[in-house]
């Protein structure tokens, strides 16, 4: 329920930005934009707006399928943690470009990767389809691995419009708010590792 609100919130804002350059100026991560502590709620607002519609229904589809394991977990704190994961996912790419005029960056991927490896920590082997390819399931564990080594790699060796590092920081927020919550988990998620079950 409280990602329905979440997804509502985050399909009309982005809908009204994708004709209202005005809002995005407004609501975007723009790190040289952001000299004072009035403007830092753009770490926040960045993640309910899209650049496109395949990119908000693709993060929007994923937070949907996602999400439910975490609510069940956190209750009321889910959107308190959602939110988190966006900021944290955000702040490395504002330090690093603070003085980087043009750039900019928006989405909710950050705070999306928080969720996937929050329910990665707690169930490593549960299997994970992909929307496009249905039959085709893996263990959320080696889901979680590829996808960490592939932005890492893209992190540094590929240009383009998409926020690696953010993935990267929200995947680490998620993980380790799970570990906080219950670090005797984590004896059973190396053991569940180890011996393969």
């Amino acid at each position: 329920m409280l990602s329905i609100i979440i997804t509502a919130v985050t399909v009309i804002l982005s809908v009204m930005a994708f004709s209202n350059h005005q809002l995005v100026d407004k609501l975007i991560l723009w790190p040289r934009r952001m000299d004072t502590p009035k403007e830092y709620y753009r770490l926040v607002t960045s993640g309910f707006i899209h650049a496109d519609w395949n990119h908000l229904i693709f993060n929007m589809l994923s937070l949907y399928f996602i999400a439910p394991f975490a609510e069940a977990v956190l209750g009321l704190g889910f959107i308190p943690f959602y939110l988190a994961g966006i900021v944290v996912s955000s702040l490395p790419s504002f330090i690093k470009n603070r003085n980087n005029y043009h750039y900019r960056s928006l989405g909710a991927s950050g705070g999306i990767a928080a969720i996937m490896f929050f329910f990665i920590y707690f169930a490593p082997w549960a299997k994970i389809s992909f929307m496009f390819l249905p039959f085709l399931e893996i263990p959320a564990i080696l889901f979680g691995v590829v996808y960490i080594g592939y932005e890492v790699y893209a992190s540094k060796n590929l240009y383009g419009n998409v926020n690696h590092d953010a993935h990267i920081w929200g995947s680490a927020f998620g993980f380790l708010v799970a570990l906080i919550i219950d670090p005797t988990h984590g004896l059973s998620f190396l053991n569940a590792i180890v011996n393969f079950r």
